[in-house]
């Protein structure tokens, strides 16, 4: 195992000065950069309206992230339609549901939170099977919400309102780094729209989710660093068990 000195994290840079990453870098004195490896775009409202999905139709919104919450307000509000008060929103998490408010008042509204997981907010759609539910979402997502709508008989449909695309990362293609974390199988394949004929070399490759590790075999590179982990449900905290043993630390 060859030292660790720098890191490339394939996600935007975070906001918060107390991110675990920034106090990573600083315990153990090594280079961590930020880059997305995908972008979000609209899908412009002419190639939505080609789907023939009348919102007004769906008594209940499936909400998974910002993304979805704000692709969907904004094909709302180009098509000119004026949701109803007595919509139903269903949210993967409390900051996608307190996101909403930027939207909507959300003490007058129906809004259902899961705590953090898709299989925690399927529990709280089970409970209202007779709604008509409306799922936005990207072109690339995980099939854990439709399969289980579908199989359990659900009313419900897919509105692709994004695009997950491959960012431009054209100017690092002579920077090396020790390790790059991955966190989706989009980051994946970003690497190699960018650099078709990358090599892995030295460089360990990190990934979060068990999609994202496949992603990486199939793409026949070298998993080094998994997550989560039961000593290492995080990232960070798996990269940094990786680090203590490569770099010989306690």
């Amino acid at each position: 195992m060859k030292k660790v000195g720098s890191i490339l994290v394939s996600q935007p840079k975070p906001s918060d000065d107390n991110s675990p990453y920034f106090k990573l870098a600083q315990k153990y004195k090594i280079k961590i950069d930020f880059r997305p490896f995908i972008q979000v775009e609209q899908v412009p409202v002419k190639d939505f309206r080609k789907q023939k999905i009348n919102i007004l139709d769906y008594t209940a919104i499936i909400l998974t992230s910002r993304n979805a919450v704000d692709n969907f307000f904004r094909i709302c509000a180009d098509l000119k339609i004026e949701v109803p008060a007595d919509m139903k929103y269903f949210c993967i998490t409390d900051q996608t549901s307190y996101y909403l408010q930027k939207y909507i008042t959300i003490r007058k509204r129906k809004i259902f939170t899961g705590h953090r997981t898709a299989k925690d907010l399927l529990e709280i759609i089970k409970k209202h099977k007779t709604e008509k539910y409306l799922y936005p979402c990207s072109d690339i997502r995980k099939d854990d919400i439709p399969s289980y709508m579908d199989e359990n008989g659900f009313t419900f449909k897919e509105a692709i309102m994004y695009r997950t695309v491959a960012s431009d990362l054209s100017d690092l293609d002579d920077v090396y780094y020790d390790i790059i974390a991955f966190f989706s199988p989009s980051g994946i394949n970003s690497l190699f729209v960018n650099f078709p004929d990358f090599k892995q070399n030295d460089t360990r490759i990190a990934a979060f989710g068990p999609t994202t590790a496949k992603a990486v075999q199939d793409h026949e590179l070298i998993l080094d660093i998994e997550a989560p982990q039961p000593n290492a449900p995080s990232m960070t905290g798996a990269i940094e068990n990786y680090i203590k043993a490569a770099n010989g630390l306690k």
